[in-house]
């Protein structure tokens, strides 16, 4: 977990506009922004990198900075618990997207006795075997980005037949009426902008969906 210290420093990073892209930050106005030392701001800066939250560039006029994507989970993991914490932002995301066809594997890892128990215990239902491809439209991208901030479901991995299954993460969802949730393997072969939904029914079949199917997925946040 990021410290205090060094999690204000990569907030003084994005405030510069350091999330957007590179930008050119010496320890000296690092320094001053955090009311430290430029020797001190040096330190937290060099502790960012090494846990990979930001990376720099050394070019002729001085360093450039950029907060990384690991970097900016973590800011907005932040903005998510403040949100909580002060009772803002109620209500939901909706994740936007057409239905395309999945690699097969979903079907596999959803039959898995050891999986289903995990998935009944925490979820409140046994899935479907199979999952629903959802590639997401540029426009929820955005929102997507905050859904991956809140508090997910550890599903555990297990070994079984001298063979090991990772963990996964879940998320409770609705299409419609219908209770679901996003899955996110720990080895996901798919982009970032595609969504892997399970649910106890077979999705395609009970909303007559085909590639290219237009769906709202809607995620619940408090």
């Amino acid at each position: 977990m990021i410290g205090a210290e060094d999690l204000q420093c990569l907030k003084a990073i994005a405030k510069r506009g350091g999330h957007r892209g590179s930008v050119w930050i010496s320890s000296q106005t690092l320094g001053h922004s955090l009311g430290v030392s430029p020797q001190t701001a040096s330190r937290r800066l060099k502790s960012l990198e090494a846990q990979s939250l930001v990376s720099r560039t050394l070019r002729p006029d001085g360093q450039y900075v950029t907060v990384t994507e690991k970097g900016e989970k973590e800011l907005r993991q932040e903005y998510a618990d403040y949100s909580r914490m002060f009772g803002q932002g109620k209500g939901q995301f909706s994740l936007a997207g057409t239905v395309i066809s999945g690699l097969g594997e979903g079907r596999y890892y959803m039959s898995l006795p050891e999986y289903r128990r995990q998935f009944l215990e925490l979820l409140g239902f046994e899935p479907y075997p199979g999952t629903l491809n959802v590639k997401l439209a540029a426009a929820a991208m955005p929102a997507k980005k905050k859904v991956d901030a809140l508090e997910w479901i550890t599903i555990r991995g297990f070994t079984s037949d001298n063979r090991t299954f990772g963990d996964a993460r879940a998320l409770p969802c609705r299409i419609g009426e219908i209770q679901c949730a996003i899955v996110v393997p720990g080895r996901s072969h798919y982009p970032d902008d595609v969504l892997e939904i399970i649910a106890p029914i077979a999705l395609r079949r009970t909303l007559s969906l085909e590639d290219g199917s237009y769906v709202v997925v809607e995620v619940a946040y408090d």
